[in-house]
């Protein structure tokens, strides 16, 4: 049975703390076999997650392929690196890292992901070991190869990612900071510009996806640290904590129909003509932006890696002739991949899928362990319209669709969104976080939608549901006069206790429910928001267990604003 002591106990593992920080002195530095081993693990992790990237591929078409073919990027420079002598220097490492990734980039992403590392070989140019100072140099110069080598740039996208990453090191190391802080730092910014990346591209908040490009990038890193740390590849999962509020991908909202140019066509360009110069080549960029989007032409060597979306790959190809020789020619029907995903997508269909409203990252990840398909944000300063829940039904795949408003506000909005979409939807008039909580407790996807229903609303109306938060205006409830900036607690959404001190309200208030309860033979949780600490919700709870001896209590990180604390007693 999974009771509310089992959640605990897995939620605080499934949010188990980071590793700490390696600190050594601001002179380490990485040599050739350690660069190489870590490219090897970048490449490694991104292989074992690319399934998960692809799902996120909506930009610039939902073909679903961006972790794949960065993955194939990855290998093809991992067969590079894999040739050299093993006392290879830093320089050797980096320069077949850029020739292996643009010989093997596949896709937009992948020819993108090529140029990032061209930096990298710029940076490392003549240099055995890797410090700091070049780690710094050579982010910021991968950058600006990537952003160079798109013709129009978007942000929002991997360019984003990479550039604010580079932004972020550069001043880090002009601290002096050290090339394993450094790795820490690339990390930690990349995760806050890609949770950033749907608020820039509109097609990415549309879909509720963090964008593709950016998350393979920031998994390659991750595979570089856990390299650095001297961690297995093989024990680590990844996950995803950086999605935005909604968690499915929206790819199967676009059809075939949306993609304005059908033809991904991607090639080299070799033994290039000799009066070929940058000039000709920015010519032939301009050329291929008239003819499709989505162009990618790197130039590196005596070859160019050519990338282009467009209902005319002939015309391409004739062009691409003019500067010299083509080779390893492919083009895909991008309407027929996006078929086949759609198809893949329709059979893998569940028949039953969960939607909450769900406010703070701690709730989020509680939500999310209990199986949650997508998350809205919303809460009582932010309730989301009927349309964005009706979106997000949609974008489950599943063809009937639980719904959890958690909320009162928004009870109303649901009902109505179940009238815009096709699926079966069932909603449960859940009015607080902690009701939510436990209606997904009392889920299981082997009942039918009937005995689920009755067991989510029976589990909901289980639970006492308290929080504790300040007022906003002078009130007054069983004649007391509340004041403004006033701490206030209330039970099921009613004003029940007011204070001067957080503690002390939102003890008064358990107490309340408890005797609400009517035994002490209960279980308490409490939820601790922004500014509030573990440590100071465990104080909450040892004062109240000293009373109530009968009494279970559990802390959990909710990180929900404006409400200091949220409270369960059942």
């Amino acid at each position: 049975m999974f009771t509310s002591k089992t959640f605990a106990f897995n939620a605080v593992r499934l949010l188990g703390s980071e590793h700490s920080e390696v600190k050594l002195d601001k002179n380490m530095k990485i040599g050739g076999a350690q660069l190489r081993d870590m490219i090897i693990a970048g490449a490694a992790l991104l292989e074992k997650n690319k399934a998960s990237i692809d799902a996120l591929n909506v930009f610039p078409v939902p073909d679903g392929d961006t972790g794949t073919n960065m993955s194939m990027t990855m290998q093809s420079a991992v067969h590079e690196i894999r040739a050299l002598p093993e006392d290879a220097n830093a320089t050797q490492v980096a320069d077949a890292l850029s020739m292996g990734a643009l010989k093997g980039a596949r896709g937009n992403s992948g020819v993108i992901l090529s140029q990032l590392f061209r930096g990298f070989s710029r940076a490392f140019k003549g240099a055995d070991f890797v410090d700091a100072e070049l780690l710094a140099a050579a982010l910021t110069k991968d950058s600006e190869a990537a952003y160079k080598a798109v013709m129009k740039p978007k942000e929002g996208t991997i360019l984003t990612v990479s550039r604010e990453i580079a932004e972020h090191v550069d001043s880090l190391q002009k601290q002096g900071a050290n090339v394993y802080r450094l790795m820490d730092e690339i990390l930690k910014s990349g995760e806050k510009a890609l949770i950033n990346t749907p608020n820039l591209l509109p097609v990415l908040k549309e879909a509720g996806v963090v964008d593709s490009g950016g998350k393979g990038l920031l998994t390659i890193y991750k595979g570089f640290k856990l390299s650095l740390d001297g961690e297995e590849i093989e024990s680590y999962e990844e996950l995803l904590p950086e999605q935005p509020a909604i968690q499915s991908s929206n790819a199967d909202s676009f059809s075939g129909e949306n993609i304005t140019f059908g033809y991904c066509t991607e090639f080299f360009i070799v033994h290039l003509s000799p009066e070929i110069d940058e000039k000709e080549i920015e010519s032939f960029r301009n050329h291929l932006e008239r003819l499709g989007d989505s162009v990618v032409v790197a130039n590196d060597a005596d070859m160019i890696k050519v990338h282009v979306h467009s209902n005319s790959p002939g015309k391409v190809l004739q062009m691409a002739l003019r500067l010299g020789e083509l080779d390893k020619l492919k083009i895909e029907n991008m309407r027929e991949q996006n078929r086949e995903l759609m198809a893949e997508r329709k059979k893998n269909e569940k028949e039953f899928g969960l939607l909450a409203v769900s406010t703070g990252t701690g709730i989020d990840e509680l939500f999310q362990a209990l199986a949650v398909d997508a998350l809205i944000s919303g809460g009582q300063t932010m309730n989301p319209s009927i349309d964005a829940i009706a979106s997000a039904i949609n974008k489950i795949n599943a063809r009937n669709v639980f719904v959890l408003p958690n909320n009162s506000n928004i009870i109303l909005a649901a009902q109505q969104a179940s009238e815009l979409t096709q699926k079966g939807v069932v909603l449960i008039p859940t009015k607080t976080i902690p009701q939510g909580i436990a209606a997904c407790m009392a889920y299981s996807k082997d009942a039918s939608i009937p005995e689920n229903e009755e067991a989510m609303k029976e589990a909901m109306a289980g639970v006492i549901s308290g929080a504790v938060t300040y007022a906003v205006r002078d009130t007054k409830f069983d004649g007391h006069e509340v004041k403004k900036g006033d701490m206030i607690g209330l039970v099921n959404n009613h004003l029940s206790v007011s204070g001067k001190s957080i503690d002390q309200a939102t003890i008064d208030l358990v107490k309340q429910m408890i005797t609400q309860h009517g035994s002490d033979e209960c279980t308490v949780t409490l939820y601790f928001g922004e500014g509030q600490t573990e440590a100071d919700a465990q104080a909450i709870a040892d004062k109240l267990q000293a009373e109530f001896a009968d009494a279970e209590f559990m802390v959990l990180a909710g990180g929900q604003p404006l409400y200091y604390y949220y409270i369960a007693v059942q």
